[in-house]
Order: structure tokens, then C-alpha cells, then sequence
């Protein structure tokens, strides 16, 4: 009896990841594909790949697309990391205000988030477009970077940054020398979820952007009405990088913990 429940847990699990990740072959097998169908297979093909690097709107879109990912990286890595240094050093009543606070984003449906910024913009009479678009990025993924640094902050030994000021360090000293050092990890975690969340974001950037800037996301939704397998080939190249991402924050973990025990 219990062989057979294993038995069917097993292949229930296995129709659950064919359910899931057969959409996924399927687009990256078809964009493959020498002909238009998007049913037939007519053989291997690049035709669609070239389709889409020649075509100056996909282009803008994924340049778009990498640069407000990238800006949100950054400028969200540094304001999160920062902020969430500084709460450790706060007061429990400041830091339980803030962390609530912070949580709002990420508990908040996208859609609501996305309306409340829409409003916003539109109370304050600012055109919308790429500065909205990159705005409402850093804005959403600065929580992901607080919750990913965090963690590292509270297992560090509160008489670090004092240890280090004793024996001659400034405050600067302390915090790129000490602080940064031993929360890195949880930096470069939180930086690669800011840049995935920016990539494949859609519901907020369709409502905080205008005058024709759009990123893939955007594109991909418009595309769709019609028949179009330059968008499986677009969507591919999606894939292939938020799996990249993925990897690597499941990686460099492991990695950087292999080499400290090598070092030891």
C-alpha cells in the first residue's frame, strides 16, 4: 500500500512539472521553427531570431527592457542595503514601523500597487513614461533587497562596527570594509531578485508608462493578438535569462560558502 502511494505521489509530481514547464519547451522549441505555424513543426530554423534583430521595435523594447532593469538593480541595491543597515541600528519601535512599511509592495497585489502609482503620477502632473517606468521599478524592488540583506544584518555580531571603530577605522571605513563584506552575499541575492523582478515585471509598467516607451513585457501582450513566432523567439531569449538569474542566486551562494571552507 505504501509502494502504490509512492508510487502515485511520484507521478503526480511528475504531471504537475510536465503541466508547468511544458508551455516553456514548447515556445523555445517553436521559436525554432523554419515556418510560421505555431502548431506544425516544419523544421530548424534561426529565421525568427533574425526577424526579431532586425526589428527596431523589439529592439527598443529590450534595450528599454535591460536598462531600467539594470538602473532598478543598482539604485534599489544601494538604497535597500543602506536602509536596512540603518534599521539595524534603530530603535525596535523604528524598525518595526519601517518593516511593516516596507512589507506593503510585496503583500499588495500587482494591480493595486500599479493603480496606486498611476494615480500618483497623474495627481502630480508628471508625463509618464521611461523616468516612471525605471520610478516605479526601483520602488517595488527595494523590499526584496531590504528582505534579502536583513537576515545577514541580524546574524553579524552587533560589536562589529564598534570593534572596528576602537581600533581606528571611520564610520565609512567600517561599513565598506567590515559591514559590506560579511552581508555580501545577501547583497548579490537581493540585487539579482531586484533585476528579475524588473525584467519580467508587466502589470506595473503597463500602467505607469506612455509616449510609446514600452519594455518586453508590454510588447510580448501586444504582439500576441496576431499570429507573430517572433515573439517565441523573444519570450526564448526572456527564459534565458531569468533562468541565468535564477541560477546564479542559487549558485553563488553555494559557491562563495565552498570557498570559504576551501580557505579554511
Amino acid at each position: 500500500m505504501k509502494k502504490r502511494s509512492k508510487i502515485f505521489s511520484k507521478l503526480f509530481m511528475l504531471c504537475i512539472m510536465v503541466f508547468f514547464y511544458m508551455p516553456i519547451v514548447y515556445t523555445v522549441v517553436f521559436s525554432f521553427n523554419s515556418k510560421k505555424s505555431l502548431t506544425h513543426w516544419s523544421g530548424f530554423s534561426l529565421r525568427w531570431y533574425d526577424k526579431m534583430f532586425s526589428n527596431a521595435t523589439m529592439m527598443d523594447a529590450l534595450g528599454t527592457t535591460v536598462t531600467v532593469a539594470v538602473l532598478a538593480t543598482i539604485i534599489s541595491t544601494i538604497v535597500g542595503t543602506i536602509t536596512a543597515i540603518g534599521l539595524s541600528k534603530s530603535n525596535k519601535v523604528l524598525k518595526a514601523l519601517v518593516e511593516r512599511i516596507n512589507d506593503f509592495p510585496i503583500m499588495n497585489p500587482e494591480i493595486v500597487t500599479a493603480i496606486s502609482l498611476l494615480m500618483f503620477f497623474s495627481a502630480l502632473g508628471v508625463q509618464k513614461g521611461y523616468i516612471t517606468m525605471l520610478i516605479a521599478h526601483i520602488m517595488f524592488c527595494i523590499p526584496y533587497v531590504m528582505l534579502s540583506v536583513a537576515p545577514k544584518l541580524r546574524s553579524l555580531d552587533p560589536n562589529l562596527a564598534d570593534a572596528a571603530l576602537d581600533l581606528g577605522a571611520t564610520p565609512y571605513q567600517a561599513l565598506i570594509k567590515v559591514i559590506i563584506p560579511q552581508i555580501m552575499p545577501g547583497v548579490v541575492s537581493g540585487a539579482l531578485v531586484a533585476f528579475t523582478m524588473s525584467f519580467d515585471d508587466f502589470i506595473i509598467s503597463y500602467f505607469v508608462t506612455g509616449n510609446g516607451v514600452s519594455n518586453i513585457s508590454i510588447l510580448v501582450y501586444t504582439m500576441s493578438k496576431r499570429i507573430n513566432p517572433s515573439i517565441n523567439a523573444l519570450s526564448t531569449i526572456i527564459i534565458l535569462v531569468i533562468t541565468v538569474v535564477l541560477v546564479l542566486i542559487n549558485i553563488v551562494p553555494v559557491l562563495r560558502k565552498w570557498g570559504g571552507v576551501k580557505e579554511q
